[in-house]
């Protein structure tokens, strides 16, 4: 396993044995619904909110009605909330908030996953069966859920732990999901490491097509930034795409923008003669007005979308109702 910051190596026992201890601890409350979790044993990168959208369109066309329950990591507010699709991140969070405008359904965030999924149960009404999509959700342990599941990708194998590495859990962590989720392009790097875990084997394993889409009006000498777990990710998916970038920036993930930031984005635009911005999603609801009007000085901003696609839904429809009928709730 390789470290992303090796002078923290030392820390990683003592984050290791918390992990252990907060396990061990834990009281999961429950709520009226059944809570499906999607989650990954990493703090970030391997395509979660793409998958949730994914995945719940998924659970409608099964005729469940869904709402989506988040912490809303790094936004300024304390309070249980009902994602407003015109608010803000500061309030709501990015990825909340990219949800609310994408997926046209009720996402709730809150420290508290539990109290964000009893205001849902308060607010929503309906006559199908309805589920809560817990977001983020494999290494949170205060809610109580019917099924994890949980995406693994080849960059997971060859991290570590937290705060040296990216990892939230260790690989054998994963002997506590009920699916694993695995991009098609990987299976195969992915197959030695299952066939060394009899547990995982017996795991149903979901396959999906990740797809970046571009919007026509591209620049052509676009400055590429971001804000996400794995920017090389990104730059790969953008090399596939024949996107030849004048330059790139990169900020920490869920970095909140600054007018600095802009005024930084555009001097290095103009030296580098882009003529253009092309950013993420997840970035792009982090712009505000003020700092589109900034940018768009230099060029116009393009936004790449990442969407994600089950090849065997059939598959993963009998899976879930196995799941969801109440002999199978926790």
């Amino acid at each position: 396993m390789s470290a992303r910051r090796p002078l923290l190596l030392p820390l990683v026992p003592l984050y290791h044995a918390g992990l252990w201890w907060s396990r061990r601890i834990a009281r999961p409350a429950r709520l009226q619904h059944p809570v499906l979790s999607v989650g990954s044993i990493s703090a970030g990168g391997a395509g979660k909110t793409p998958f949730v959208a994914a995945l719940a369109h998924l659970l409608q066309t099964m005729g469940y009605t869904v709402d989506i329950l988040s912490r809303g990591y790094g936004r300024t507010s304390t309070d249980t909330l009902r994602v407003d699709p015109a608010g803000s991140v500061a309030t709501f969070g990015d990825e909340p908030l990219l949800l609310a405008r994408t997926v046209a359904l009720p996402v709730f965030v809150g420290s508290s996953r539990h109290a964000a999924g009893t205001l849902a149960e308060a607010e929503l009404t309906s006559t199908s069966p309805h589920i809560h999509l817990l977001d983020d959700g494999f290494s949170h342990h205060a809610l109580a859920r019917t099924a994890d599941i949980v995406l693994l990708t080849a960059a997971d194998l060859h991290d570590t732990l937290l705060p040296a590495g990216n990892l939230r859990e260790p690989a054998t962590a994963l002997q506590r999901a009920d699916i694993l989720v695995i991009r098609a392009e990987e299976q195969l790097e992915l197959r030695s490491f299952i066939a060394t875990q009899p547990n995982l084997l017996r795991k149903p394993r979901w396959l999906i097509d990740r797809d970046l889409t571009l919007p026509p009006a591209l620049p052509s000498r676009p400055l590429v930034f971001s804000a996400i777990a794995r920017p090389a990710d990104f730059a790969a998916d953008l090399q596939r795409k024949g996107v030849a970038p004048a330059t790139t920036r990169t900020f920490p993930d869920h970095h909140s923008y600054t007018h600095r930031d802009i005024t930084d984005l555009c001097s290095r635009a103009k030296q580098a003669s882009a003529n253009g911005f092309l950013t993420t999603a997840k970035d792009n609801v982090k712009l505000s007005r003020s700092m589109r009007s900034q940018l768009a000085t230099v060029g116009p901003i393009a936004v790449a979308d990442l969407t994600v696609r089950l090849l065997d839904p059939e598959s993963a429809i009998d899976d879930l109702r196995r799941m969801l009928t109440p002999t199978s709730q926790l």
